[in-house]
């Protein structure tokens, strides 16, 4: 068990900041806000999808904030999407550069042959976060999907 020591006010506020990012993250995914998640990363960003997370070969691995919009748009083939954040670690955090770990549970539905069909991913990001001109920003997403789960609903 970790010992907890007084911090900052500061890196209290960067530390929420943080968390306000990646809940920030989620939120618009599930609005369909795909230029909204855009902003949240920087121009150079780095984002890396892992489909298998024992496979250290990436499915997907894109370069800047503008490749990421047909990936965030690509959750319009879904009905309905909620992604749930579970715990959020920082693992580092300096005045301008952060290390973190999120986990989420991201409920996709989809209608296929008129039936509701639930998909449930279990996934895990490690971020690298900057801050430029004060805000926080993700530099770098690595996304790992532990786990899926397909399933009808009614």
């Amino acid at each position: 068990m970790s010992k907890h020591v007084a911090i900052s006010s500061q890196e209290a506020a960067d530390r929420l900041a943080i968390r306000e990012l990646v809940e920030t993250y989620a939120h618009c995914a599930d609005r369909r806000d795909a230029k909204g998640q855009m902003s949240l990363f920087t121009e150079d960003a780095h984002f890396v999808v892992h489909m298998n997370a024992k496979d250290l070969r990436p499915s997907m691995e894109l370069h800047g904030r503008e490749a990421l919009e047909p990936v965030f748009a690509d959750l319009n083939k879904y009905d309905a999407t909620t992604h749930f954040v579970g715990q959020h670690t920082i693992v580092t955090l300096t005045d301008d550069h952060a290390l973190g770990e999120a986990y989420c549970l991201a409920h996709h539905v989809s209608i296929e042959d008129g039936k509701r069909k639930l998909m449930i991913a279990s996934l895990r990001y490690l971020d690298s976060f900057v801050k430029p001109d004060g805000v926080w920003l993700f530099a770098e997403r690595l996304l790992y999907v532990d786990w899926l789960e397909e399933r009808a609903i009614s």
